[in-house]
């Protein structure tokens, strides 16, 4: 069975850092592209940062361009986003995905999603 897990969501100040992780199982990790997703309540979900199978090939919206960095550890079965400088807009519930193509990711079609980790901005 696969399952993918996020974590580290939280409630911090505008300017602060948070660290997401994911975690997934059930799959071969180095086989699969992952992306970070969220969805602010009553808007549709974006497509926040994604990565190849090797962490070689990364992509970012540009609202977070700059300021998020997505890396991957393999040998953890693990995906990370790295939010700096976080503002009220990046309020949303942050979700972490996994697909077999790179491409089905950055679409933001991915074939398996975890629960999402919600993150909150205060002004």
């Amino acid at each position: 069975q696969i399952q993918v897990a996020e974590s580290g969501g939280g409630l911090v100040q505008a300017g602060g850092s948070l660290e997401l992780s994911c975690t997934v199982s059930g799959l071969s990790f180095g086989d699969y592209s992952m992306g970070w997703f969220r969805q602010a309540s009553g808007e549709e979900r974006e497509a926040v940062a994604w990565t190849s199978e090797s962490g070689g090939l990364s992509g970012y919206s540009d609202s977070v361009k700059g300021r998020f960095t997505i890396s991957r550890d393999n040998a953890k079965n693990t995906l990370y986003l790295q939010m700096n400088d976080l503002q009220p807009a990046d309020t949303a519930m942050y979700f972490c995905a996994a697909d077999k193509f790179f491409h089905s990711v950055a679409v933001g079609e991915p074939s398996y999603w975890g629960q999402g980790t919600q993150v909150t901005v205060s002004a």
